[in-house]
């Protein structure tokens, strides 16, 4: 069977910032029957963006039938430079400023939400302060709280860009803009000031129903973070741990990733 055909929009959306990019993969609609249901919108790590998704969105939509809407954050990828630091507030307030303004632009009433790293927090907010919205939350290898070792590895890959020609990998998807993506990173987790973020406020305002994956191996969080995720008062919510996976499981373990959201979303449906 060929897959269904699709229609890749790149489109650009005001902020009173700047502008941010934002592309989507749609199925064609008289081709697939399930073109109607909500998108998912991905939101990318601390080092990610559009293009870093390579060729997931793409599978993602072939998986689950769903079209799905990817942005980059200010200050990353095809979007325009940030105009200063990264805020220490900086997760919370992205449900009202990229994410609020993706979905006005995409007149987006209803969304399921895929976050990885950074995004997946930034997503459980979004999911927190727009309950009507967002029907469904898909966190990957996110993090809930600040512990020892995510402040281990990110200090590790600090190091790692220090070596030569090691920030070429980052200017190939965020330009001139890379240094200020990676310090962003860098020097606000690792900034005594944020050592007691969490979202434990958060969470117990999170309604829709929850899948957190997260790898055994991730160099970034222990168990301890999708477990945050994973037990919620309110709402259905599953935790997955895939074994020997690291940090990008839709990298890593694609094909397992792939249908566990495929899953969730059609329970979410039925």
């Amino acid at each position: 069977m060929s897959p269904a055909p699709l229609s890749i929009q790149d489109q650009w959306i005001a902020i009173p910032q700047g502008q941010l990019f934002a592309r989507r993969w749609a199925p064609t609609r008289s081709e697939n029957s399930t073109a109607a249901t909500a998108p998912i919108v991905l939101l990318h790590d601390s080092l990610g963006c559009v293009e870093l998704w390579r060729d997931f969105p793409l599978q993602l939509v072939l998986a689950t039938g769903h079209e799905v809407i990817a942005y980059d954050r200010l200050g990353f990828g095809h979007s325009d430079p940030h105009p200063g630091l990264l805020a220490l507030d900086f997760i919370h307030t992205e449900a009202h400023t990229g994410f609020a303004a993706l979905c006005r632009h995409f007149g987006l009433e209803r969304c399921a939400l895929f976050g990885h790293s950074v995004g997946g927090a930034m997503a459980a907010v979004c999911a927190a302060q727009f309950p009507q919205r967002c029907q469904a939350l898909v966190t990957e290898s996110a993090q809930a709280f600040v512990e020892e070792r995510t402040l281990a590895g990110i200090r590790q890959a600090r190091d790692s860009f220090a070596q030569p020609g090691a920030l070429q990998r980052l200017h190939k998807y965020h330009g001139d803009k890379a240094c200020w993506v990676l310090e962003a990173w860098v020097n606000t987790w690792l900034d005594p000031a944020f050592r007691h973020w969490s979202l434990d406020k958060v969470l117990p305002q999170v309604h829709c129903p929850v899948l957190a994956l997260h790898g055994t191996h991730d160099e970034y969080g222990s168990a301890r973070q999708p477990e945050r995720f994973a037990n919620l008062p309110a709402g259905p919510a599953q935790l997955q741990l895939l074994t020997g996976c690291g940090h990008v499981p839709h990298r890593e373990k694609a094909e397992v990733v792939l249908q566990a959201v495929q899953e969730f979303l059609q329970r979410c449906s039925s």
